[in-house]
């Protein structure tokens, strides 16, 4: 008889345990995806990204006005030797 009596107790330790632990998981994963908390990490999300956007247009920027440089540069180059368009 103890036997049966430590078993069923164990169940129930555990069945109580378990049941705890998914109603604590539950709750946390329903607070997660209220609106306030989904609008809190929208917005973190965005406060980690836009440093690294605008440096990235800053790059892109600095490479467009080095490539136009480049070409303007090859423009003159032939202009000054004679070899723009010719009248046609």
């Amino acid at each position: 008889m103890p036997k049966r009596s430590f078993w069923f107790v164990t169940g129930a330790a555990a069945g109580l345990g378990s049941s705890l632990w998914v109603q604590r998981r539950v709750r946390t994963v329903v607070e997660r995806y209220v609106p306030e908390k989904v609008q809190e990490r929208a917005v973190d999300a965005a406060r980690r990204v836009g440093p690294a956007v605008r440096e990235a247009v800053t790059e892109g920027r600095e490479a467009m006005r080095d490539r136009e440089a480049e070409m303007r540069a090859e423009v003159e180059d032939r202009v000054g030797r004679g070899e723009g368009r010719r009248a046609g």
